[in-house]
């Protein structure tokens, strides 16, 4: 890694939890001096200078990075790999962590990930790709069963869809190929077997050819307790998962599915630089891959980044195309994270409103992450969200951190206030 000639200015795109944890743990850098969000939120606020910017806007980033004098741009949501806010960023010679547009396909297309995957030999569910909705149905009444049906594109966390049977399949079809209810990232659809197992997310920093791994996270995507309810962008999680041998997974993840999809992408002139979040289900001594995201978890990020202590070298290298740190030693050996959410979320998002014992959380010793916020008048956060924060905490178990977090979460308080009280158990 270059050494950096002063203390570094890192602009953080997005305005979400994962946002504000990668501005928080910028912050903390002993390399880093000052930290901006694009357009950032209540939390970032709190540690660097939001810019009011949309997230999709490539230009006015690029534009403001440079009147910033920026550093090092790091690319948070989905939404802004698929702008193609990194290229952007490449083309005004700013050095910037996020996948290019491209690579972000890995993402922003079911269809183009599953056939790559199919391509290299990477164990993952059989599956079709459908353009044409007839197509759809004689695919799904030829294959009676569960199945999944998911959105080609991006869909907020929002496009897979696990059906029971035909019936199910063929409503959820309709829904999406025809209705256009996700709208265009739902016409087409892929369709595929449900897989069995333990579902993990696991992560690697990439700087195009090499990648180190981050400790995998289980991760909680339905509304309610007992995994029920519908689909959200997340309830919550915990590290590390229960049961698994973290180095070994992580050891054969990086064999079997990052490498060859890094080797994959440079073949296809499309490198991979950023990080590649894999969601994977572990059966046995199988590592199936259920899909790609092509950007830093969200609430996983919140839960991973306070464990590694600095993360901004592994950024930096990983930007620059000279990844040579190896895999980061961990602070504490667990984390829980608890995402407290307004109702009726997932089914409409309210906001305003203040949220209130911020500061005794901390005491409790968590970290709030805020998701769905804005700063208000004299230092007031108020709800801006459906997903309002997470409510972390570190341990030396799984159960020491879930405690914790809990505690943290029974001093927080806002109007319609909800969260699953089985994260971890």
């Amino acid at each position: 890694m270059t050494s950096p000639p002063h203390s570094l200015r890192v602009l953080v795109v997005g305005s979400g939890g994962r946002e504000h944890a990668l501005a928080w743990a910028c912050a903390r850098s002993p390399l880093v001096g000052e930290v901006l969000a694009a357009p950032g939120n209540g939390g970032t606020a709190t540690v660097g200078r939001n810019l009011q910017l949309s997230v999709t806007d490539g230009v006015a980033i690029a534009r403001a990075a440079l009147e910033a004098r920026v550093d090092l741009v790091v690319v948070g949501p989905d939404a802004a790999i698929a702008a193609g806010v990194t290229d952007a960023m490449e083309q005004a010679g700013i050095l910037c962590f996020g996948a290019r547009r491209l690579a972000g396909e890995l993402e922003s297309s079911k269809a183009f990930a599953k056939r790559l995957m199919s391509r290299v030999g990477i164990d993952t569910a059989a599956f079709g790709v459908f353009h044409e909705v007839g197509a759809a149905r004689r695919h799904i009444l030829s294959h009676p069963g569960p199945v999944v049906v998911k959105a080609d594109g991006l869909a907020l966390g929002k496009g897979a869809f696990v059906c029971p049977d035909s019936e199910v399949a063929l409503q959820v079809t309709e829904r999406l190929m025809v209705r256009g209810e996700l709208g265009d990232p739902g016409r087409t659809v892929v369709i595929e077997e449900v897989l069995d197992g333990t579902e993990v997310s696991l992560f690697a920093i990439c700087d195009g050819q090499r990648a180190v791994m981050l400790p995998p996270v289980c991760d909680y995507k339905r509304a309610f307790d007992g995994d029920l309810g519908d689909m959200t962008g997340g309830m919550g999680g915990y590290c590390p998962p229960r049961g698994l041998d973290v180095e070994a997974i992580n050891q054969r993840a990086l064999e079997e599915v990052v490498t060859p999809v890094l080797a994959e992408m440079s073949r296809l002139r499309r490198p991979f630089q950023g990080c590649l979040y894999v969601g994977a289900m572990l059966s046995g001594t199988r590592i199936q891959v259920l899909e790609f995201n092509a950007r830093f978890g969200d609430p996983e990020t919140e839960i991973v980044l306070p464990l590694l202590g600095d993360p901004v070298p592994y950024l930096l290298q990983a930007a620059q195309g000279a990844l040579e740190l190896p895999a980061p030693a961990l602070l504490e050996p667990a984390a829980v994270g608890v995402v407290a959410v307004r109702e009726p979320y997932p089914q409409a998002v309210s906001k305003g409103g203040p949220i209130e014992g911020l500061a005794e959380a901390a005491r409790a010793g968590c970290l709030v992450f805020q998701m769905g916020t804005l700063a208000g008048a004299a230092g007031a956060v108020e709800v801006a969200g459906g997903r309002v924060l997470i409510c972390m905490a570190a341990g030396e178990s799984v159960a020491r951190a879930r405690s914790r977090a809990y505690s943290g979460l029974e001093r927080l308080s806002f109007a319609g206030m909800r969260y699953r009280s089985d994260i971890a158990a």
